[in-house]
């Protein structure tokens, strides 16, 4: 991997992750039982993610480094759900259906099982 691809990523997700720390917490101020917090976040990286790879690819000469710093760095510390939605999309696009289903539902019903399974382990030691 290329040195200045790694930074852009790393500096990029330093500032997603911030991003995502501000925007859930100014969000989620009110005890809503609905994390409205995390919501907007996902909802808004999907949205940024489809701007950003459509810019790139239609209207603008981005370079590798500048677009890992956008999209892995900053949407991805920001959400990695913006990167799921985007392989999500891209299945569609290529009419991969029974591809697009497994995934989706594979990783939202297996990483909710993983998360109880990491609760348990932890609690059981």
């Amino acid at each position: 991997m290329q040195l200045m691809i790694l930074l852009a990523v790393a500096l990029g997700g330093a500032i997603g992750s911030l991003a995502r720390y501000f925007v859930a917490s100014v969000v989620q101020q009110s005890t809503a039982q609905f994390p409205w917090g995390i919501f907007v976040v996902n909802v808004s990286g999907g949205f940024l993610m489809g701007v950003i790879v459509e810019l790139s690819a239609l209207k603008l000469n981005v370079s590798p480094e500048m677009r890992a710093f956008l999209t892995v760095g900053i949407l991805g510390g920001y959400t990695t759900f913006s990167t799921f939605s985007l392989d999500s999309a891209l299945l569609i696009q290529r009419g991969a259906y029974a591809t697009v289903a497994a995934y989706v539902i594979g990783s939202t019903v297996l990483s909710i099982l993983a998360l109880f399974a990491g609760l348990w382990i932890m609690r059981t030691l």
